[in-house]
């Protein structure tokens, strides 16, 4: 039967994408209107596109719509910057950002509309983007021309998605117990081990991470992570291996693939569940959460407000410890996406191409660690005006608040970076393992 099941699920997932593929706006199929001036936009500098912006929108309401509520404070920034080429210029805004991920509804209700009321979108999730917002035709991408030269392309090279940031989600650990120590990814998932975890039904980025440690890249970190590890830990964790191993060969996984599944089942099975990341982080460090850990977004120690017993102090960064193997966390992207029926889309172009090209764009999230704009020379800047590296971005300078930076958490950190692609060719045969775990199975 679940052999009969995983082939069931093969075939509904290459279903699934060929009618995706056939829906895509793309390819020989005739341009949208939203479409065509994208097509234009990108042969454009931000300045002229300003000047496109001033011309459409002077006077009028801009809607925009994000999973990151920062949106609403990078608006002002760009009205200021349009000001500065027509100081008679005004603009009008409303920022949403819509709870329990709705925002994929919201989106595609509005899509129904000959002309849509949201201008722009700020979203996460590369495997719901890609199956529901872009092969459907709801959202465009759009590559503005500076940030394709910054990275080294041209927009009508690029393959992908463009993203404003990668964020990381990142192990840490309260340390009051100096002798309670995590040297290996495996650690998390030792008997007696319970994180602190957005659960993967609240946060579906959490769900696509589990599914990109199964690709072989990931898969391979974690097999060199699990041979690090000693004999006894070893003997702890291979009969979990072994069981996996006809599990991965059922769901096309390469070799490597049952060190994933033993992993994502050892966690899924573990850890406690929270509805966001500030808990976790107030929870953790607390001088009270005596040998807790958690899996959370690296930003939220900037919040942190130092007490007698609660203090940046009292955790520390698994992947910052010296001897550390294995992934330190994962890292997801937040995407920026003109609507296909945007009442607004030349300003819409112009406010992504500020976000992605200027320091004062991105500033709304570069203030804080934890978040990498996708091009070089903005990163650079916000480092250079921020000082992450120092901690001077956190009201207490720890070794915890030191960001190491965007290239070495890739590189050494072993960040596990989400790939829609991926995510989405994988999330009916994995994606259905996983809610098959004793976790998800019905009472």
């Amino acid at each position: 039967m679940k052999k009969l099941l995983v082939m069931l699920l093969s075939l509904l997932m290459v279903l699934s994408l060929t009618a995706c593929q056939g829906g895509n706006k793309g390819g020989s199929e005739e341009l949208s209107e939203v479409q065509k001036i994208i097509a234009e936009a990108q042969t454009m500098t931000l300045e002229e596109l300003a000047q496109k912006a001033i011309e459409e929108s002077n006077g009028k309401t801009f809607y925009g719509v994000g999973n990151s509520s920062r949106g609403k404070s990078a608006l002002p920034l760009f009205i200021e910057y349009l000001q500065s080429f027509d100081s008679s210029y005004t603009l009008n805004f409303e920022w949403q950002q819509p709870k329990n991920n709705k925002i994929f509804d919201q989106l595609t209700a509005d899509s129904l509309k000959e002309v849509g009321t949201f201008a722009m979108t700020l979203i996460q999730d590369g495997n719901q983007i890609e199956t529901k917002m872009v092969q459907t035709g709801i959202l465009d991408t759009f590559i503005p021309k500076e940030w394709a030269e910054a990275n080294g392309t041209t927009p009508e090279a690029y393959e992908g998605y463009l993203a404003l940031q990668l964020l990381n989600k990142i192990f840490e650990y309260n340390c009051v117990n100096p002798e309670k120590t995590y040297t290996n990814c495996w650690d998390f998932v030792r008997e007696g081990e319970h994180g602190l975890f957005m659960d993967i039904d609240s946060e579906i980025v959490g769900k696509n991470f589990l599914y990109m440690l199964t690709k072989p890249e990931y898969a391979l970190v974690l097999k060199e992570a699990y041979e690090k590890l000693d004999s006894a830990s070893k003997s702890y964790f291979q009969p979990t291996v072994d069981a996996m191993e006809k599990e991965a060969a059922d769901l096309g996984l390469d070799e490597n693939g049952k060190y994933a599944l033993a992993w994502i089942k050892l966690w899924v099975n573990s850890y406690n569940a929270v509805t966001d990341d500030g808990p976790i982080c107030n929870t953790l460090v607390d001088s009270s959460a005596v040998d807790k850990f958690g899996l959370l977004v690296y930003s939220k120690v900037r919040s942190v407000e130092e007490t007698d017993t609660v203090s940046v102090k009292n955790i520390k960064v698994a992947a910052y410890q010296e001897g550390y193997e294995g992934f330190g966390g994962y890292g997801y992207c937040h995407y920026l996406f003109v609507t296909d029926n945007s009442p607004l889309p030349w300003t819409a172009c112009a406010f992504i191409a500020y976000m992605t090209e200027t320091v004062d764009g991105f500033s709304a999230w570069g203030k804080d660690i934890g978040g990498y704009s996708s091009n070089p020379e903005v990163a650079k800047g916000t480092e250079e005006k921020f000082h992450h590296s120092t901690g001077e971005s956190s009201k207490v300078a720890t070794e915890t608040t030191m960001d190491k930076g965007h290239d070495w958490w890739v590189n050494e950190g072993k960040l596990v970076v989400e790939d829609p692609a991926y995510c989405a060719s994988v999330a009916f045969t994995v994606g259905s393992w996983i809610e098959m775990q004793d976790k998800y199975k019905p009472e």
